[in-house]
């Protein structure tokens, strides 16, 4: 797959990386973080576990591509405490994982899109007791997948802290075949 890299940025991509899917480093850490509920989104959507399955079947299910575009979306704060502009650095970085599938939506099941954090595109969650109402716009939480992000974007040539006043948020597109960057560099 072949993916320009004025989309990319056009997109609102800040950096990306390929790193192959049997490099990728998982823990069995972040899903027990899950599972203490500290962003209070367990068990309550289909992007996060439980509904994701166990570290076995994450693995499983990602292990059927062959590499991964790890991307990220770096946003400028007032502050380090500056939780209202976390949480609109959260909002342009679904805009950018939007924009992305977008781009390669036509790829069908040749791709799949890992995201950062839980899905917020319904008021209330179908989870458990019906299925997703957007399945094609179902973007499994990355980090509730056991995706070790911080050691990821290291294997990418990514920063995972990007400075004083940031903040940085990551995804993955995951192909079933090799992804070629092309266009010129900015």
């Amino acid at each position: 797959m072949k993916l320009n890299r004025s989309d990319l940025l056009q997109a609102g991509l800040s950096g990306w990386g390929i790193v192959p899917v049997e490099n990728i480093p998982f823990s069995q850490e972040f899903l027990d973080i899950c599972r203490s509920n500290s962003c209070g989104s367990y068990n309550t959507c289909w992007a996060c576990p439980p509904a994701m399955g166990t570290l076995e079947e994450c693995k499983a299910r990602i292990g059927q591509y062959k590499v991964g575009l790890v991307f990220n979306h770096i946003s400028p704060l007032e502050d380090s405490f500056d939780f209202e502009g976390m949480q609109d650095a959260a909002v342009k970085y679904r805009e950018c994982v939007d924009a992305l599938h977008e781009l390669v939506k036509a790829e069908g099941d040749n791709i799949s899109l890992l995201a950062n954090g839980g899905c917020n595109r319904c008021k209330t969650c179908t989870w458990p007791d019906a299925p997703c109402r957007f399945p094609e716009k179902l973007f499994p939480a990355i980090e509730g997948s056991g995706v070790y992000v911080s050691r990821l974007a290291a294997l990418a040539g990514l920063k995972y802290i990007n400075g004083q006043n940031t903040v940085t948020y990551f995804g993955m597109l995951l192909c079933k075949e090799d992804i070629e960057i092309v266009g010129d560099e900015p």
